[in-house]
């Protein structure tokens, strides 16, 4: 069964996005509350529905749940626009899309501190889902606001659906 790498390493960052240090996979989600940069990919279609992936049961955080279309940690020494094309590639298997910046934001939980670097883009192009998902799907506005706070979809996903689309 496929696993985090707990020893890649991750910058480490002010809440202004300044990478102040680096840390390990493991340390940052450990509990350390170090702040460390992620980038979310919002995939529509041209029917206005949005792409969902489902994270895998092996994952070390959310497992099992619906997620943000990609979603990826930026690795040490990577900028923001790589981090996001190299995760798109590799969770989607999509290139060449234009990406509109749609927010940054601070995303805590119990045990990890992010900062959220948040795009948008249409695809109507294939998807192929890699082998570091459970697969995904198209999702209707309704049918992710009657999903909304029944554990189906991860809580990082339902804090951010409102920037992305009208709930």
């Amino acid at each position: 069964m496929p696993h985090d790498n707990a020893s890649e390493l991750f910058p480490v960052v002010d809440p202004r996005g300044a990478v102040v240090g680096r840390a390990t996979r493991g340390e940052c989600h450990g509990g350390s509350m170090l702040l460390h940069p992620v980038v979310h990919l919002h995939v529509f279609d041209a029917a206005g529905r949005l792409y969902l992936q489902r994270r895998p049961l092996w994952k070390d955080i959310q497992p099992g749940r619906w997620d943000t279309a990609v979603g990826g940690h930026v690795a040490w020494g990577e900028t923001i626009d790589e981090a996001l094309r190299r995760e798109a590639r590799e969770e989607l298997g999509i290139e060449g899309f234009e990406a509109e910046h749609v927010a940054t934001y601070l995303f805590r939980s119990e045990r990890e501190q992010e900062l959220v670097h948040v795009f948008r883009t249409r695809m109507d192009g294939p998807i192929s889902p890699s082998n570091e998902l459970d697969g995904g799907r198209f999702w209707s506005p309704d049918e992710i606001r009657s999903a909304m706070g029944r554990g189906v979809l991860t809580p990082n996903f339902e804090g951010e659906a409102g920037r992305v689309i009208d709930l």
